[in-house]
């Protein structure tokens, strides 16, 4: 048994009705209806277009990790953190690295939704080989940042303006270990953050 899950996007629901009788002449199909669910992000219509949010997921993982009735941070990482990769007396090799790698995973899966953490994620999951304690204490910080805000998703706003924008920035050499350049990018089509 195959299970595969489609979305019809288009401005004429005519359209839309047309190319679902074709996909019923050649498949058993199920008309789910209007969009609410989709791959673990909810997906809420108002008056301003779409919000695509993974809120149940978030509470599911703050859950998993007894964060629900922690106190939430306001920042995911303290500012200008070096990060470091060498084991100390103070901050050992973590003993258990597959539950490291396990959530950081499920963080990477949150950055759909969630991109002020995608650089955050991405500087921890530079030590899914050789985790420290402190890189889970980061880890776990991020959850706590997830915790002041659980239900915020990315908006896509309904827009007439046929636009592409996009923002690169760029740090040369700021990884202290491989002295790599590490860049960010944001690009937005009509007004909506798409990548």
């Amino acid at each position: 048994m195959y299970v595969d899950d489609i979305i019809i996007i288009d401005n004429n629901n005519l359209e839309i009705e047309k190319v679902k009788l074709l996909l019923k002449t050649k498949f058993l199909i199920k008309d789910l209806g209007k969009l609410k669910y989709f791959l673990g992000s909810e997906v809420l219509n108002n008056e301003n277009g779409i919000c695509i949010s993974q809120r149940k997921y978030c509470l599911e993982l703050l859950d998993e990790y007894a964060l629900l009735g922690c106190k939430p941070s306001n920042t995911p990482i303290e500012p200008n953190l070096n990060v470091s990769c060498e084991p100390s007396e103070k901050d050992p090799l973590l003993f258990n690295i597959t539950e490291y790698q396990k959530l950081v995973g499920k963080l990477i899966y949150m950055t759909l939704t969630k991109p002020d953490i995608s650089f955050y994620v991405q500087v921890l999951s530079q030590f899914m080989h050789a985790p420290l304690q402190s890189h889970f204490n980061l880890v776990l910080r991020v959850l706590r940042y997830l915790k002041g805000s659980p239900g915020r998703g990315v908006q896509f706003v309904k827009s007439d303006a046929f636009t592409l924008n996009a923002f690169c920035d760029a740090g040369y050499g700021k990884c202290k270990v491989d002295r790599k350049s590490v860049t960010g990018y944001l690009v937005y089509f009509c007004g909506s953050l798409i990548s």
